[in-house]
């Protein structure tokens, strides 16, 4: 026992704390992730226009760049309000790193939004490169919390004052002998089986 009991002592300072910084880090996205949803869904024009993304008026089925805006605006909302509420970050997220990854994609492939003076009124590579930061961002904490769950799944867990028989085996044996089963918990005598002697057994 005292060597399972030293044992156990030393897996528990061996054990990584939680990573403080890590989940700072994931409150902190919680609140970009609000303020940015409520930007897109108030200004969505505002923000298309930062990203240079233009319509596609020969493309009539496809949605706005405003309708995807404000879509992409309720999905931040969403990401932020579920990191700020639970007590496992780690899929939102992960879910924060594919809404990046969906971002990317749409403003780069998006047509260039076009004035009466050509291309303007925003820096389509300049909203790429920060996006490229904030989805690394992203991923650093995502790993992060990763890393930590591995780490407290792999922890063996500490058995060592647990004992089915605290006096021993054989002071066990035999213990429960005298029980008396309840009434309530005996099979109805209609229904137990016959033994020898034409009686119902118990």
């Amino acid at each position: 026992m005292n060597m399972m009991t030293h044992n156990t002592e030393n897996t528990l300072r061996s054990a990584p704390p939680r990573n403080a910084g890590v989940h700072a880090l994931a409150r902190g996205l919680g609140f970009f992730s609000l303020a940015l949803g409520l930007a897109e869904l108030a200004m969505p024009r505002r923000m298309a226009r930062m990203a240079e993304m233009g319509e596609m008026p020969d493309r009539p089925e496809l949605p706005s760049s405003q309708t995807l805006v404000r879509a992409y605006g309720l999905r931040e909302v969403g990401v932020g309000a579920g990191l700020l509420t639970t007590a496992d970050p780690e899929p939102w997220v992960w879910g924060r790193v594919a809404g990046d990854l969906l971002d990317i994609a749409t403003v780069a492939l998006a047509p260039r939004r076009r004035t009466l003076f050509g291309h303007g009124g925003g820096s389509r590579a300049g909203t790429l490169v920060a996006m490229v930061a904030i989805t690394a961002l992203d991923v650093y904490c995502a790993e992060g919390l990763r890393r930590e769950r591995m780490a407290r799944q792999a922890r063996p867990h500490d058995w060592s004052r647990r004992s089915g028989f605290p006096e021993g085996a054989q002071a066990a044996s035999g213990a429960a002998s005298d029980f008396e089963v309840p009434a309530d918990f005996r099979t109805p005598e209609l229904l137990r089986p016959w033994g020898h002697g034409g009686k119902a057994s118990r």
